[in-house]
């Protein structure tokens, strides 16, 4: 049976620690809204479980009691923390692996499953091939350390960094050994086919993205023109049994957004 959790990041949009401009270690990732308020709204939309960003995760780093009374208060689990980073850059690279492992350490002390990440810098001059030869040894450095702490490593296709085509993502699958963490929206923003990147990739996913996708928006499920009856097929013929995870970077009302969300994913039994 597939589990269903929800992203934090609705909750105060994409953004990112300020520290990160001047200290490559304090280069997380934040929503700027209330994780109080978004646990309490996700476990009362119906969801069993949540993601979070590295940077809102480190936040409770002093307040690990604090953070687990939420979880406990809410019957939801951590289902995985996300994280990334620029992976080309040769001299901040041991800065970027030390601070995901921080990371690593602490979700995995809150019970996390999942360790995700994305990235690979996008260079001002433009994309070297060399660039995903590194972004793929990188990779394989963050699946050593999310395993030295119990966590299942996924990379997350992202627009805005090297790997949003199909042809990129197959550039870069061959180069590490990470497994993939696809997220069906970005995935169709970069021109690919979510169903068949699934197909595709069945036996390195453990962990799902879901997000809606029309005319450049990113959507509620439901909303847009995504084809999640196959999608969900897909899951369903590889036996996937895993956590599906609704992330939507904004909306006007976050837990209005995660109704909908819910609300659709009634029609497939989950």
């Amino acid at each position: 049976m597939m589990k269903l959790g929800y992203q934090t990041n609705t909750w105060g949009g994409v953004v990112g620690h300020p520290a990160g401009v001047t200290s490559v270690k304090d280069l997380y990732y934040l929503a700027n809204g209330s994780t109080e308020e978004a646990l309490k709204d996700i476990a009362a939309t119906g969801y069993t479980g949540f993601e979070i960003f590295d940077g809102n995760l480190m936040q409770y780093i002093d307040k690990k009691e604090e953070l687990k009374k939420l979880m406990a208060d809410h019957s939801l689990d951590l289902i995985g923390v996300y994280s990334g980073a620029n992976f080309i850059f040769p001299d901040i690279l041991e800065e970027e692996l030390l601070k995901m492992e921080k990371v690593a350490a602490f979700a995995s002390e809150l019970g996390a499953t999942h360790f995700v990440v994305g990235g690979g810098a996008i260079r001002t001059n433009g994309i070297l091939e060399s660039d995903y030869i590194d972004l793929g040894h990188a990779l394989d450095k963050v699946v050593a350390i999310a395993e030295k702490y119990g966590l299942i490593p996924s990379y997350h296709p992202h627009l805005g960094t090297i790997v949003e085509s199909p042809e990129q993502l197959d550039k870069l699958m061959s180069l590490t050994s990470i497994y993939l963490c696809p997220d069906t929206a970005h995935i169709e923003a970069g021109g690919g086919d979510p169903v068949e990147v699934i197909k595709k990739y069945s036996s390195r996913i453990k962990y799902i993205h879901f997000k809606d996708y029309d005319n450049g928006q990113f959507l509620p499920l439901g909303e847009g023109h995504q084809n999640f009856d196959e999608m969900i097929k897909a899951l369903e013929e590889i036996n996937y049994d895993g956590w599906i995870t609704v992330e939507l970077d904004s909306y006007p009302d976050p837990k209005k957004g995660a109704e909908i969300s819910r609300a659709f994913l009634r029609k497939f039994n989950l």
